[in-house]
Formats: C-alpha cells, structure tokens, sequence
C-alpha cells in the first residue's frame, strides 16, 4: 500500500508530507535522507501505522516539497525549522518521537537542539557524524583544514549529479540506479523490481542545481581542491557550519537507539564517500597522505557524543549497509517499536 505525499502550506514553505494512523496516537516523524525522499519510508509507515500517527516529510527541494534554497550557513537549521513549521500548521503540539536516517540523523539531532519541547526520544538510523560529512578528523571532529577543503557541495560525484539532473534510469557506474544498488543497500541486496522503480522514481525528484543538491563550490589551494561554498545539502552538511557536538549539553537529550549497519559504505569511520578516504585507496590523485589529510571516523565521532549526552542504545545489524529499515524491515520495525514502548 503507498501512501501518497499531500502538499501543506507552512510559515516557512509548502512541506510534502505522507501520513498514516489514527492522529490519537503518539505521533512518530519520518526524516529521509539525501537523495531521497520519504518515499523510502513507505514499507517503514505500514509497519507502523497501527501504533502510531506517522508523519514522513520531504525536504524543501526533494520529493515532492517546494523547491527552495538551501541556506548552508546554517547547518541543516532551514531543514528541521521546515519540520517544526510543519508540525505548527499541521496543529502537532508537545513532543514527538523522531526517526531519522543518514542526513536526516543531523536533521533530527538539529530539530533537538533547537526545539528540544518537540523531541520526546530519538532513532537515528545510519546517521551523519554530528562533525558533518567529510573534512574533519578525530573524534572531537576537528577541521583538516583552516577551509574545510574535503567537503561541501564540490566533494559530489559530476556524473552522478549530471545523471540524477536528467533523470537517467540506466545502470552505468555513476547512476542514480548503481549508486541505489551498490551504496544505499549492502550490495548485493535486491530489491522488487516496482520497488528500485519506486526508490528511483523518488531520487530523480531531488532538485538538482547550487540552491539544492548539491550546492555550489569554492575552489582551494589544499587537497582536494574544493572547500565548501554557502548553499545546497552537501554545504549544509559541512563541518564549516554543522558542529551537533552541542546535543551532548541538552539537559536532558532525549533517549537514543542508534541502528546501523555493519557494512554501510556511506557513514562509516571507512566511507567510500569520504575524499580522503578515496585519496587512500588511490581513487582520487594527489592525495597527500594519512598524516595531512587522515580520514573522517564518522561511527567514531557520532559514538563520542552520544556518550557525552547521556542515555543511547547502539544496535549493529550484520550482513547490512546504510539502510537497516529497507534490508531488515520487520526486525527494525520491532526495534523501534520496542524502544518507543520503553
């Protein structure tokens, strides 16, 4: 059963939003993450819908939401106020429990920081270090370089955006479909052929340009030549304006349960997103060593501030890539389940 995205005119912009459930029930939110939309979320929402009134937003510019610019220098704040004005309109009041995935993590560590009245506990599923995605190192997530060089919106692959901006449906090495088959899901997964169709259909909705995905670059002097510039996702996600380390000091954070995948090849202390880690590997040229550019540990950093704030649950699924609640739905369904109960 799908469950079709609605348009809701906000104090911010018009929100997509699927829902489902009585709204009697206790109100679980859905936040997807990049190159994506809550269309990943449906088989999740009818998991679920018995028990809870969900709510699975897209994001300005992905799915089927407004296209409106990302402003980057705040972090991914554009993205969780257009929640909580979403949460308004919809007349949502008192805390809600909050699931988010990959970049929606950080959209859900923000959303707890900055309306913590909202956030009653916390799923985060293969989140983004709160250190932002590329260009930083250690577990206190400190910058590589004065510039961030190593990420925003210039670390994305040219071929795969050119590809996602012309709705190519094909199976080369740089497709939206490889990319979904190869990085989404541990490869080797498959999908339903109506379902990769489905996954498809929502990743080709993403906005491709510098307003949205991925956001407009700078060039610098330090390997790997590009340094974040000030709109789109993947600047947003830059450790130039996302620090999350903050959650740690909410008095109190909400409780978290943290499921990830062994062999997710997107946020892992290894990711082959990561430049620094493909410099390593040979991948992209130049790369001037460990010592100048070591690598993000992304597990590592999301793991130290966790632990600072408080109360969280860790759950490693094996024989799993980036996406738990595709490849193990029944069994993360019953995770959330069990620790929203709690």
């Amino acid at each position: 059963m799908t469950h079709d995205a609605r348009p809701v005119q906000t104090a911010r912009t018009t929100t997509a939003v699927r829902e489902a459930g009585e709204p009697t029930s206790p109100t679980l939110l859905l936040i997807h993450g990049n190159v994506s939309s809550s269309a990943f979320f449906d088989r999740l929402i009818e998991n679920l819908a018995s028990e809870f009134h969900v709510l699975a937003p897209d994001f300005r510019g992905y799915g089927d939401s407004a296209r409106e610019t990302i402003n980057a220098t705040r972090g991914v704040a554009d993205l969780s106020n257009d929640i909580a004005a979403l949460l308004d309109a919809l007349e949502v009041e008192g805390a809600v429990d909050v699931l988010g995935w990959s970049a929606g993590g950080n959209v859900a560590l923000q959303l707890a920081m900055d309306h913590p009245h909202r956030v009653r506990r916390l799923v985060l599923e293969a989140p983004g270090s709160p250190f932002g995605f590329g260009g930083s190192t250690g577990l206190d997530g400190r910058p590589v370089a004065e510039d961030f060089a190593g990420s925003g919106g210039g670390t994305a692959n040219p071929a795969f955006c050119a590809a996602l901006q012309a709705g190519d449906r094909g199976e080369e090495p740089t497709s939206p479909r490889t990319t979904l088959r190869a990085f989404y899901v541990k490869p080797g997964f498959t999908f339903a052929p109506e379902v990769e169709e489905a996954y498809l259909d929502s990743m080709l909705k993403t906005s491709v340009g510098d307003d949205v995905y991925p956001g407009d670059t700078t060039t610098s002097d330090t390997w790997p030549g590009v340094a974040p510039g000030t709109t789109g996702m993947n600047n947003a996600l830059s450790p130039k304006y996302l620090d999350q380390s903050g959650f740690a000091d909410l008095d109190p954070a909400p409780p978290v349960l943290w499921i990830r995948g062994a062999e997710d090849q997107i946020v892992s202390d290894t990711s082959m997103f990561d430049l620094a880690q493909l410099g390593r590997l040979g991948a992209v040229p130049g790369y001037p060593g460990e010592d100048v550019c070591p690598t993000q540990p992304m597990v590592g950093q999301t793991r130290a501030v966790l632990e600072q704030a408080g109360e969280f649950t860790e759950v490693v699924y094996e024989d799993c890539g980036h996406s738990p609640h595709l490849e193990h739905p029944e069994r993360f369904a019953e995770d959330v389940r069990a620790f929203l109960r709690g």
